[in-house]
């Protein structure tokens, strides 16, 4: 390339920088105490440790999952909402009108008063009925039932089986009773292959969720669920490559401890079980807070933050660990307060359980009246069609 007589060669460049830049991020100082490094981590001896380049095999599983995913809500969790009952409501599709559409989807869904009164001008049509036409317009981009019960119950088996997988892999390993023996030998540490299994199908799962999330289910914490996968993602591919490995299965299995009683929850509240929901959420909050708020903070996080610095000098890698920990510990706050919240209305006022996370569906109130308001304006001013009034100057009354 040749610029005011000047020649560059751009060849060779972009490896160059690629490869400066990986050896930056990976030089030993950042990620290992002082004295360690990857040197560490070759294996030898027939022991086996993890290595950064395991992780691509989670993006086939995440692949596979997304896969599974389709054939059992179709096969598995379609009929078992049939068989729990769970019903749709009958949602009224809105008439067509290129002004009230225009305005739902390019300016707000729920407009003001004061906008309500200029649609009304601009189409003819009652403030009840502009009014009406957003409440069932909104309904009509809510997900339904069905996918709400398919996708508790996609969760709820992973969730299960992962808990189950995770208690099989870690009831004999000594760091699961003495949380210090987690860094005992550290980081020379070998891999064990139920590790390697849990680690893969965990990241696989979460990164599913991340490319699935355009089409879940969008909650109130929408945004927080995002940050909570990344953070999961990022701290399952950190702890691996540095050998964290006995600390991020705790970690795994202290989430997954509780995240299926509120899929279940969830499922049995679509499916109109009252009862069995409100006492499901009650066990799963009691153990989210047990888990959460006391073993995570105070014995995994301790173990981490605290202990580690009696046996080596801090480094990057300490700081970048536990503050992602402390990002899933303030998410744990924040959702507690939600799930405190519920339990409260429950056992004070024996409300039913239900998500503050999710919208509610929109009910028409006093519909039979609504209509016989709509008959007596279309009587006074003549019948609506596409926004505008439809004058009849073009036939006589007949006796």
């Amino acid at each position: 390339m040749e610029i005011s007589g000047y020649h560059f060669s751009l060849r060779g460049k972009t490896p160059k920088m690629l490869s400066g830049l990986s050896e930056w991020f990976w030089q030993e100082r950042l990620w290992f105490p002082e004295g360690l490094g990857w040197a560490d981590l070759e294996d030898r001896d027939g022991r086996v440790y993890a290595k950064a380049h395991d992780l691509w095999v989670a993006l086939p599983i995440a692949l596979v999952f997304l896969i599974v995913r389709q054939i059992f809500e179709r096969t598995v969790a379609t009929p078992l909402a049939s068989l729990l009952g769970v019903k749709e409501t009958v949602r009224l599709k809105v008439p067509h009108n290129p002004t009230l559409e225009s305005y739902y989807c390019n300016i707000t869904k729920s407009p003001t008063e004061t906008s309500i009164a200029s649609l009304c001008k601009q189409t003819g049509y009652s403030e009840r009925q502009v009014q009406r036409w957003f409440r069932r317009r909104r309904n009509q981009d809510r997900p339904s039932l069905l996918k709400k019960f398919r996708e508790a119950s996609w969760r709820f088996t992973f969730y299960l089986l992962a808990f189950i997988a995770g208690l099989a892999a870690l009831i004999d390993k000594p760091w699961l009773y003495d949380l210090k023996e987690m860094w005992q030998g550290f980081p020379v540490l070998t891999l064990l292959p139920s590790q390697y299994w849990y680690y893969m199908i965990e990241l696989g799962f979460y990164s599913s969720l991340l490319f699935s999330v355009a089409s879940d289910v969008k909650r109130k914490d929408f945004k927080e669920q995002i940050v909570h996968h990344v953070a999961t993602i990022l701290l399952i591919s950190f702890s691996w490559c540095v050998n964290y490995i006995r600390a991020g299965t705790l970690i795994m299995l202290v989430h997954d401890s509780s995240d299926y009683f509120l899929e279940s929850a969830k499922m049995f509240n679509y499916a109109g079980w009252r009862n069995a929901c409100n006492y499901i959420f009650i066990v799963f909050a009691a153990i989210f807070i047990i888990t959460r708020l006391v073993i995570f903070p105070f014995w995994i996080i301790y173990c981490t933050w605290v202990y580690p610095v009696t046996i080596y000098e801090p480094f990057f890698g300490y700081y970048f660990f536990n503050g992602l920990l402390m990002t899933l510990q303030c998410l744990h706050i924040f959702w507690a307060i939600l799930i405190i919240r519920i339990a409260i209305r429950f056992l004070t006022n024996n409300e039913k359980v239900d998500d503050e996370r999710s919208d509610k569906e929109e009910t028409d109130e006093s519909e039979e009246e609504g209509e016989e308001e709509d008959k007596k304006y279309m009587k006074k001013n003549g019948p609506v069609q596409n926004g505008h009034t439809v004058h009849n100057n073009n036939h006589r009354k007949t006796e």
